[in-house]
């Protein structure tokens, strides 16, 4: 009898052991999956974006779950980040706002946006441009701003909210520019877009891809972009260096995880993010988007944080605008 339990448990042992070596994956499969939270709903380009990174990274990190927190411009799933475990099996993909700017515009933030995270990768770039609507029917810049000190009343934009991005872009065009802009505030993007289409407003401030097709079409016209070079998707449009502006603002995507990711995670995080900016296919997919593909190293995304922080103050601090 003993000998029979005896053979029974060493033929259990090898056919446990052979199946572990036909199928490797099998022990992989008790480690949780890595989650990818997204501070914003289904659909927008944080989402997009989140869930391309996500395919990329199957074949390195095997079972991803994005997982969609929205609210408070992102700020839920920022803070949950702050508080998972520190193993590396929780990220958040986010746009830089929450990280540069909101620390100028929040009386009170419950995070810190340096010290209670760890920059993993700068995912993408991407540039704003500078609309002109159907009110102000302006070419250029410099038409922009002779036409803004003659006619002050047709010198608003419009944005999708006090205190975001396209709000503090017009901020730093006015102070690097010395044009008088008035700043109409919408209910988002959206309500900005008709008021500018239907001839209420005369400028906004908007992420190229999304004002692009408009442009092509004639109903509004793309004047100039905030990035360093011109935008692959209007090359004709000027940037605002060239138009004669010492100004140059993007935003970007990054990936972070919490503070006091072991270096192991972070290698190994930071390793496959740059790798999957470098795939081709990727990279034509961003571009697609509106993108440029950056794959950045955990240290050259703390760095560009750092910039951007420091760049966004003084243009907040002019506005006064302080949220709670």
């Amino acid at each position: 009898m003993h000998n029979i339990q005896h053979l029974t448990r060493r033929a259990l042992g090898l056919a446990a052991l052979s199946l572990a070596v036909l199928t490797p994956g099998l022990q992989a499969q008790d480690k949780p999956p890595l989650k990818i939270l997204v501070g914003f709903p289904p659909g927008g380009s944080a989402d997009v974006l989140a869930r391309m990174v996500a395919d990329a990274l199957r074949d390195d990190f095997g079972t991803i779950v994005v997982d969609n927190k929205p609210g408070a411009g992102g700020r839920i799933a920022l803070n949950m980040t702050k508080s998972a475990k520190p193993d590396g099996q929780t990220v958040i993909i986010l746009p830089s706002g929450p990280m540069v700017l909101f620390p100028h515009v929040y009386k009170k933030l419950d995070y810190d946006a340096v010290k209670d995270f760890t920059p993993i990768s700068q995912i993408a770039r991407f540039q704003f441009g500078v609309v002109s609507g159907p009110a102000s029917n302006v070419k250029s810049v410099s038409e922009m701003a002779t036409k803004a000190k003659s006619d002050p009343a047709t010198a608003s934009y419009g944005t999708p909210g006090a205190g975001t991005l396209p709000h503090f872009m017009g901020v730093l065009l006015e102070q690097s520019a010395g044009i008088p802009l008035n700043h109409i505030p919408f209910q988002g993007g959206a309500p900005a877009n008709n008021a500018l289409l239907g001839g209420h407003i005369g400028y906004k401030f908007d992420v190229v891809s999304e004002t692009a097709e408009l442009h092509r079409s004639g109903k509004v016209r793309i004047i100039a972009v905030t990035g360093s070079k011109r935008d692959a998707q209007v090359p004709e449009v000027p940037t605002l260096q060239e138009s004669g502006i010492n100004m140059e603002a993007t935003a970007w995507f990054a990936m972070y995880g919490p503070a006091g990711l072991p270096a192991e995670a972070l290698s190994r995080l930071e390793k496959a993010m740059m790798k999957m900016a470098r795939q081709p296919a990727m990279k034509e997919k961003m571009v697609k988007l509106g993108y440029e593909p950056i794959g950045s190293s955990s240290s050259e995304l703390a760095v560009a944080q750092k910039a951007d922080l420091n760049r966004w103050e003084k243009p907040i601090k002019a506005t006064g605008v302080q949220l709670d």
